[in-house]
């Protein structure tokens, strides 16, 4: 198992530890009847603490894919990694896919600069007139279409993005942005909901009508609290299921 924890990236280590072992188990790296090292020896692996270690195992537990014997140790139950995809919004839909061991793609439906609509203009705080990148797509794991995404981004900040190739299979925008432009999301939120799917989005994400599709939301800041980017993408649900993670850190209750 490589090791690759870093505290650079946005993810916790927690989940990065469990990304990691998780590709263990479905490469092969983790044979499927083995006992896993030992919680020592992933610390000393990973160079994380044993806290750190052991919200990763308890993720892992809880989602089937190891067991635990007390005294023991941990074992691979086999079951099937992927399934259920994590709504991250600082991490990217290539980089998801790939931390799930799946192929990511995407088809290029339309891009372009245009005139900000005003819903648009609020979301990014822009002026009215002002000119933004309208950038569509549908997303792709293992060849079947998940979702529809439609980012739109000032265009002042990302000039000449409209030159990239975007009809790569596994073209990330994020990656785009962090290296290209050196916009790098730091906060941001997310709003979901359901509703039906036009005939474009049944014919698109291979729905029979009438189907039920997940929309979602998010707006990405940088850490002056510049805007980034707005995306609204429509997830097919049962191909792309989204689940949100929360711990008290990240949460807030009100009474």
């Amino acid at each position: 198992m490589a090791n690759g924890v870093t505290r650079d990236d946005p993810l916790p280590l927690y989940k990065q530890v469990k990304e990691r072992l998780l590709r263990a188990l479905d490469d092969g790296t983790i044979p499927p009847r083995a006992k896993l090292a030992s919680e020592r020896e992933l610390v000393e692996l990973y160079g994380v603490s044993r806290i750190t270690i052991r919200q990763a195992m308890t993720e892992l537990v809880l989602e089937g894919h190891l067991r635990s014997h007390p005294g023991k140790g941990f074992y691979p139950t086999g079951r099937p990694k992927g399934g259920v995809y994590e709504l991250e919004l600082l991490r990217s839909f290539t980089a998801t896919a790939v931390a799930h061991g799946r192929r990511p793609g995407s088809r290029l439906l339309t891009a372009a600069q245009l005139e900000a609509p005003e819903e648009v203009a609020r979301a990014l705080q822009l002026e009215a007139g002002e000119q933004v990148i309208s950038l569509r797509r549908l997303r792709l794991i293992d060849d079947q279409p998940v979702a529809i995404a439609h980012d739109w981004m000032p265009a002042a900040i990302v000039p000449g993005i409209l030159e990239l190739d975007w009809t790569v299979p596994n073209s990330s925008l994020y990656a785009e942005l962090a290296g290209r432009y050196g916009l790098l999301p730091q906060r941001g939120h997310t709003i979901l909901s359901a509703r039906l799917a036009d005939p474009e989005e049944s014919r698109l994400l291979e729905l029979p009508p009438p189907a039920a599709v997940l929309g979602v939301e998010q707006m990405a800041f940088d850490g002056d609290e510049r805007p980034l980017n707005l995306t609204r993408s429509t997830h097919h649900p049962s191909r792309y299921p989204l689940r949100l993670d929360q711990d008290s850190r990240t949460s807030r209750t009100g009474r």
